[in-house]
């Protein structure tokens, strides 16, 4: 029996004023390789004590719920996907185990079906998307349905600040605004209408500027993050514009050329800030499986 390989890109969400609907794939990579059938289903990874190696390992789990009567494999698991950073990461083994269903079970899903499966198992509309398309996407759900685009991205790259240490969830939700009022509600749509606009317009000069104009959720967040608003500062310092808080958070991304993004990296080490700085490609294709026959 050959070897069936999964990958899937980290996902940048909440890109600019698109909150809950608009994210990016970035060049880091959970792996996954279906081998051998088992008598239970083995997980071998290097990831940490708190990921399970067995059946409740959640891309099991979600390919279990996607085809009840799949049998048990040997999987192995790598990633350079970073924790709980605000890239993804649950979003990838939960896509890793619809491919999982979909090769094991040969059920022919397509990507809207896959997409579908996704959001009904919980996963993030501006995560899933892109994850399984590439490059960038907006998507919205209606009466249970979600309905996708992909969007172009041009030939850039993502500086990525990482912070040492999570944000948790429960916090990064708490300090949303329970509510705003209906002119910075309407203003803030407008501008995320205009935004995928410019995308598929590929006028990126536009685009860049509506990506730091979002009025929901980062002027809250940047308080838990204050390195967002130092790193936005010191890129219109260079004339650098494009950077935006990724998903709740802590994560920062920026676009730029790779000329850029090097002098940024340079200028934010001499910062101090307390994290990791990564310029990455962009993700073209999305997470893809390779079968060796």
């Amino acid at each position: 029996m050959g070897k069936t390989i999964i990958r899937v890109p980290a996902t940048s969400a909440n890109m600019g004023p698109g909150i809950d609907s608009i994210g990016a794939a970035l060049h880091l990579y959970l792996t996954v390789i279906i081998e051998e059938k088992t008598e239970k289903w083995r997980v071998n990874h290097a990831l940490g004590t708190s990921i399970p190696r067995d059946e409740n390992n959640l891309m099991v789990q979600t390919a279990l719920k996607v085809n009840p009567k799949l049998q048990p494999h040997q999987l192995t698991v790598m990633s350079d996907i970073p924790v709980s950073r605000g890239l993804g990461s649950s979003t990838s083994a939960v896509i890793a185990g619809i491919k999982i269903a979909n090769e094991l079970g040969e059920m022919d899903l397509t990507i809207p079906d896959q997409l579908n499966w996704a959001v009904k198992l919980g996963g993030e509309l501006d995560n899933v998307a892109p994850a399984l398309m590439g490059q960038a996407a907006v998507a919205t759900v209606n009466d249970g349905v979600a309905d996708a685009i992909k969007l172009p991205l041009p030939d850039l790259q993502a500086l990525v600040f990482i912070p040492g240490q999570k944000l948790l969830a429960q916090k990064s939700r708490k300090a949303l605004p329970k509510q705003v009022s209906f002119d910075t509600a309407v203003h803030a749509s407008s501008v995320a209408n205009v935004l995928v606009a410019a995308l598929l317009k590929e006028d990126w000069e536009l685009a860049t500027k509506l990506i730091e104009q979002d009025e929901f959720h980062e002027q809250a967040r940047s308080q838990l993050v204050p390195e967002l608003n130092q790193i936005r500062e010191a890129a219109h310092e260079l004339g650098i514009v494009g950077t935006y808080l990724s998903g709740a958070g802590p994560t920062v991304v920026t676009f730029g050329t790779s000329a850029q993004l090097t002098l940024l990296r340079t200028k934010l080490a001499n910062a101090d800030l307390p994290g990791s700085l990564r310029i990455l490609e962009l993700d073209q294709d999305g997470a893809t499986v390779l079968t060796d026959a």
